[in-house]
């Protein structure tokens, strides 16, 4: 199979849902592949590194934009991703980011861990009721979903009757984010993107009349104190990204890494009784099934990369599920292995657009894999997981689980009576 056919593969309802047999198609020919007059594909892990790295490559900015999509500016969905930091390249990247960066911080993750821990236990509770009478439990929106929606509205300060929300909007602005869109499926994700900036237009306007401590907050402030700081096209777009990729890629990480974990029980029992196993654990999962799964970017001038010279105006798509497979970084790359040495997954990309949130990310699921095992040790599939057929952003639409009886609680030696933790 030539590289073309490869992609048109990749690109169609069964290559989207598993796409990992036809990134090997293509790997056959190179780490680097040319698949068009100027397009190429890239799914050696050095090699993505290395054009992630590469200051002669960026995303997609409005002059290509318009070659490439013309109407864009028509689109609801596109317009305001376009004006996000997600699809700006420097100096504007640079300056939105600096002003989203402090929330991010490493001490600011590292406070976030009580929450977490919180918000989660009380999903399990919420699952454990919910499943007492052996029913299934759609573990996406018992948990995959609330636990890291929480976490960002949190930090933007959404408040938390509205958190329901977004859901639906985010799976329908999202699918603007994959390689391919239908008109009907443009049409739906403009749909979530205007119910989306409505609401973040009140919750800008609610910041204005009574400040808090938030991210939110901020940004108005970014905003509000004139100059060159962030416009109001900026202010709503990036607004609208944090909250919609603050948790999208958890959610997925979570749905993804569960189904690993329980196909692998010897994995799970480990990370069941050494919780501090957690990190090592999450960075293979992320490399085993990536909840992103590929980006693009246009080169502006020529380069070499993988034996291969790109012209400049080259568009590549960078496939990090693909390149977290090469057997070149990681051996046996299709064997999930927790005790794997020297992971690095390109999950949360590199570069200039290293995911912002990667940090909360990896901490949300470093807390919940530990605790799901640890407190539902019987917690098994139940039933046919539906996978979404998009590429982008993998993950699961649903995840049928049954949650068997709940462990009984950890008591310390010591402890008074009635204060036995599930925490040991």
């Amino acid at each position: 199979m030539d590289p073309a056919d490869a992609l048109a593969l990749l690109m169609s309802p069964a290559g989207r849902i598993d796409p990992y047999p036809t990134y090997e198609r293509l790997r056959a020919h190179g780490p680097v592949v040319q698949a068009g007059p100027v397009f190429y594909a890239v799914t050696g892990h050095a090699e993505a590194d290395a054009i992630l790295r590469d200051a002669r490559f960026g995303v997609m900015d409005d002059s290509l934009r318009d070659q490439f999509m013309p109407g864009w500016r028509e689109s609801q969905a596109v317009l305001s991703i376009s004006r996000s930091m997600l699809r700006t390249n420097p100096p504007d990247h640079s300056r939105m980011r600096r002003l989203a960066a402090g929330a991010f911080s490493p001490r600011r993750i590292a406070a976030m861990r009580g929450v977490v821990e919180a918000q989660a236990d009380e999903l399990v509770d919420a699952m454990l009721a919910a499943g007492r009478d052996g029913t299934p439990v759609d573990f996406m929106a018992a948990f995959a979903y609330p636990l890291p929606v929480g976490v960002i509205c949190a930090l933007l300060g959404v408040p938390a009757a509205d958190r329901s929300l977004f859901r639906r909007w985010a799976t329908d602005l999202t699918g603007v984010l994959e390689p391919e869109i239908t008109m009907d499926e443009l049409a739906v994700a403009d749909r979530g993107a205007g119910e989306l900036r409505a609401y973040v237009t009140e919750l800008v306007a609610a910041r204005r009349r009574a400040p808090a401590d938030d991210l939110t907050t901020a940004l108005v402030q970014a905003h509000d104190s004139g100059g060159e700081r962030l416009s109001g096209d900026e202010l709503l777009a990036n607004l609208i990204v944090l909250l919609v990729a603050g948790f999208e890629t958890t959610t997925n990480l979570l749905g993804n890494g569960l189904v690993t974990l329980l196909d692998h029980p010897r994995a799970a029992a480990a990370l069941r009784e050494h919780p501090e196993f957690a990190p090592g654990c999450t960075d293979e999962l992320l490399r085993y099934d990536s909840p992103v799964q590929l980006t693009s970017r246009m080169s502006t001038a020529p380069s070499r990369h993988g034996g291969v010279d790109l012209p400049a105006e080259s568009w590549v798509i960078v496939m990090l599920g693909a390149a977290n497979r090469d057997p070149r970084r990681h051996p046996e790359p299709a064997r999930f292995d927790p005790w794997r040495p020297q992971v690095h997954p390109l999950s949360f990309g590199a570069g200039p657009h290293y995911c912002l949130g990667a940090a909360l990310a990896r901490l949300e699921a470093q807390v919940a894999f530990p605790l799901l095992l640890r407190r539902l040790p019987e917690l098994a599939v139940a039933g046919t997981p539906e996978r979404r057929a998009r590429l982008t952003l993998r993950g699961y639409a649903t995840l049928p689980v049954s949650v068997g009886r709940e462990a009984a609680p950890v008591t310390v030696p010591g402890t008074p009576p009635g204060a036995a933790g599930r925490t040991p």
